[in-house]
């Protein structure tokens, strides 16, 4: 978290591109994801265990997270809540 106060800035700053990975999972028809299920999948799953992680490499994550993936994370998140 370099650079950054709390998480709450991290997540802003990287809202853009959580928007624009939103923006692209709707034009594949998946208007259930929203970008906090991208930022929870990302931040609990691929980032938990990551160090030196820069702002680009975040980027990178959110534009490259697959909906697989996504979808597989939301399904079992759902089941165990």
């Amino acid at each position: 978290m370099d650079g950054f106060n709390s998480i709450e800035e991290l997540y802003k700053r990287l809202t853009p591109a959580l928007k624009s990975k939103k923006k692209e999972l709707t034009n594949y028809g998946m208007d259930s994801i929203c970008e906090k299920d991208i930022w929870s999948y990302l931040s609990t799953i691929k980032w938990i265990k990551a160090t030196n992680l820069t702002l680009a490499d975040m980027v990178n994550d959110i534009m490259t997270v697959t909906i697989d993936e996504l979808s597989k994370y939301i399904i079992e998140k759902e089941q165990h809540n």
